[in-house]
């Protein structure tokens, strides 16, 4: 196998996997995982609002998840690790989750959005954007944005700084995807300088010069 259809084959397979974790830990609030390669195994490493959802009573849970992996994926003995999200309102994929759960709940489209809108606002994040897409009110389906902030929509720092996050609701009506993008109080904006204040000073030659002109007079 080449190096591209390794490559390529690999990012299919950490896409498959994130899908199902995000299926299967969406009651305990999936917040993005990662991947790495040790000589032991597969390390998988899950962040969760509810870690003690996932574990389960002696770790039944997390065994099973563990076992459904190793059926599904091509992963050396996979060990899943599950830590707690940190600041869980400014995660994009934990909130766009948490407005799903809501849209499904039956509320309010409108309500739903500027709810979590507010709520990741509220955590000290610069910019947010929401976008709710499907057939919201009628059989016509159309986009619903809420946004407040600043945001950047285009250059590298889309891909940089901007934390993105997507979840999908199941209504009776049809399926609405939820999109969350989200600005970071910590993060460094590329436009953004600041202006040091002047302070006046000395230079080389006029100190000497003062210098020249106290021994000039002392002699004298």
């Amino acid at each position: 196998m080449s190096i591209e259809r390794k490559f390529i084959s690999e990012s299919i397979e950490k896409t498959r996997l994130s899908e199902f974790l995000a299926k299967s830990l969406s009651n305990a609030g999936y917040g993005g995982s990662e991947i790495n390669r040790t000589p032991l195994g597969t390390q998988i490493i899950t962040y969760v609002e509810k870690p003690g959802l996932v574990i389960g009573k002696g770790g039944e849970n997390i065994r099973s998840i563990t076992e459904e992996v190793k059926r599904r994926f091509k992963f050396d003995n996979p060990q899943i690790e599950v830590l707690e999200a940190k600041k869980t309102r400014l995660n994009p994929l934990i909130m766009a989750n948490k407005l799903a759960n809501l849209l499904e709940r039956g509320w309010y489209f409108r309500r739903a959005g500027h709810s979590i809108l507010n709520e990741i606002m509220g955590e000290g994040a610069l910019g947010c954007e929401i976008k709710i897409s499907g057939k919201l009110t009628g059989p016509r389906a159309r986009t619903e944005k809420f946004i407040k902030g600043y945001m950047i929509h285009s250059g590298e720092p889309v891909y940089d700084i901007v934390e993105t996050g997507f979840a999908i609701a199941k209504k009776k009506l049809g399926v609405i995807g939820v999109s969350v993008r989200i600005l970071p109080p910590d993060a460094k904006l590329p436009d953004k300088y600041n202006i040091l204040d002047i302070v006046e000073t000395e230079t080389v030659e006029e100190e000497k010069t003062k210098g020249d002109a106290v021994g000039s007079d002392e002699s004298e």
